[in-house]
């Protein structure tokens, strides 16, 4: 089972699990999907970000800010975002990098190949894994396209038994693109304006 965390009231879900984080801008929806992956970290879970809105630079250091001994996680970024503003870059350790956030299967080859590692190399059976944002391929690609993408990747994560957490600006689409993203996830958290959380994950039907 995968802990959601103690905002979540301790609320946990099964291996293969697909959760959508939506809400507007500036409600705290990356703080609290940050917290979900930072709170299996802790426990030595691995953690693989796929970042279509900023630099890996930022996303780690926003990560790391959430976690108290950096050093000890197991980390992997899929950066989207820094060859498409024309910046070179090679992959590491610790980031692989796709060529921009419509390069839809180099982020699935590079998010396979990190989840494949930590399980082969570094012997982690338990991954968090964080797309941020499904708002930011929907602005480059049309929804059945990013519908493809994310049924394969949401796919990939239920294989592997993993947590999927995928954030969401919910006034940034129209209800048909909200609805039909919305088949694609196990469980959603919405997130309001007071910053008020509605749950609706399987197996529990609460709200926190």
């Amino acid at each position: 089972m995968y802990e959601l965390g103690t905002e979540l009231d301790g609320v946990s879900v099964d291996p293969g699990t697909n959760i959508l984080v939506s809400g507007p801008p500036l409600t705290g929806k990356r703080r609290l999907a940050m917290d979900i992956l930072a709170h299996g970290v802790t426990d030595g879970d691995g953690a693989v970000i796929v970042t279509t809105r900023d630099s890996s630079d930022r996303v780690i250091s926003d990560f790391q800010s959430h976690i108290d001994d950096p050093s000890d996680a197991d980390l992997g970024v899929v950066d989207c975002v820094t060859k498409h503003q024309g910046r070179s870059a090679s992959d590491t350790d610790l980031v692989k990098y796709a060529s921009s956030p419509v390069d839809m299967t180099g982020i699935g080859i590079k998010f396979s190949e990190f989840v494949e590692e930590f399980y082969t190399k570094r012997d982690v059976r338990k991954n968090r894994v964080l797309l941020d944002s499904l708002s930011a391929l929907l602005m480059y690609s049309d929804v059945q396209t990013v519908f493809r993408f994310m049924h394969v990747l949401t796919s990939r994560i239920e294989d592997a038994d993993a947590l999927g957490v995928h954030i969401i600006e919910s006034t940034a689409h129209d209800d048909e693109a909200m609805n039909t993203m919305k088949q694609l996830f196990d469980g959603i958290i919405e997130v309001d304006e007071q910053r008020d959380l509605t749950v609706q994950l399987p197996g529990t039907g609460a709200t926190p």
